[in-house]
């Protein structure tokens, strides 16, 4: 038994794993447009937060233990420190690599035998297997756009990407919440071109209020990955450009896209 969110991010923890396959352990230490990251610190978040995910669904007392280290990372330097520290160190490099790799694997076999409608725990509200493995999925593909970026690679994108535009339409109103601001009373009506070329739409047909594009950019957009001003997408009405201005499908506290330009693939 399985369900389509796990082969999802199977398959994308696969298309990264085979990118990052031809590095070296130097590679490691290159550092990306995110927050200064090193491609290393990349693979440690996935790991540490793979890890998270898989205990809250199969070992709650192992994610008791992990939350309560977290609640202080804090004070400790931040939250590549705690990872780091979660870690004890090590591993580095490519045995680090290796490390991401053996977990998501078996992650992925026990996801696959869950009833997706289960309810897990998370640092944040309570979700249900579906979502957190559609989020593990989200933050996969969305930090592997540095390393992506970083090594001058150009991502062929899947349909899969398809749980991630649906997960940016459903946090319309948590972008806004997130802030503190009143939520527009319609959402835009996005309409969006697949890797496959197939078109997604999203919401009720409305020429006032839209979105037109590809839907990786779209994906970009609302993954902080990319602004809005990077993409060819097409905003129309003062709700769709507000929106796009701030989007944020991932949990935590309200951050900023990047300045235009930012964030770029390296040539």
């Amino acid at each position: 038994m399985s369900f389509e969110q796990v082969v999802a991010f199977r398959e994308e923890s696969d298309a990264l794993y085979g990118l990052l396959s031809e590095l070296g352990n130097a590679d490691f230490e290159q550092v990306t447009q995110f927050k200064g990251w090193a491609i290393e610190d990349v693979v440690r978040h996935l790991h540490v937060w793979n890890y998270a995910a898989d205990r809250s669904a199969h070992g709650p007392e192992d994610f008791d233990k992990f939350i309560s280290a977290f609640a202080s990372f804090a004070e400790d330097g931040g939250l590549p420190a705690f990872e780091r520290k979660w870690l004890g160190g090590g591993p580095r490099g490519r045995a680090l690599l290796e490390t991401w790799h053996d977990f998501y694997l078996g992650m992925c076999e026990r996801f696959a035998a869950d009833d997706p409608k289960a309810r897990v725990r998370w640092v944040g509200p309570d979700m249900s297997v579906r979502s957190s493995v559609t989020a593990r999925l989200m933050e996969t593909w969305a930090h592997g756009q540095e390393i992506y970026d970083q090594l001058g690679v150009e991502r062929i994108d899947t349909d899969r990407i398809k749980n991630i535009a649906f997960l940016g339409v459903n946090t319309f109103g948590w972008t806004f919440r997130n802030r503190g601001l009143e939520v527009p009373e319609q959402v835009p009506y996005v309409r969006l071109v697949a890797p496959s070329g197939a078109i997604w739409e999203f919401g009720e047909r409305r020429d006032d209020e839209r979105i037109e594009g590809s839907a990786t950019e779209f994906c970009q957009v609302v993954t902080q990955v990319r602004n809005v001003a990077d993409t060819s997408l097409h905003v129309v009405g003062e709700t769709a450009g507000a929106w796009m201005a701030i989007a944020q499908c991932f949990a935590g506290p309200a951050v900023d896209p990047p300045a235009p330009g930012a964030r770029h693939r390296v040539s």
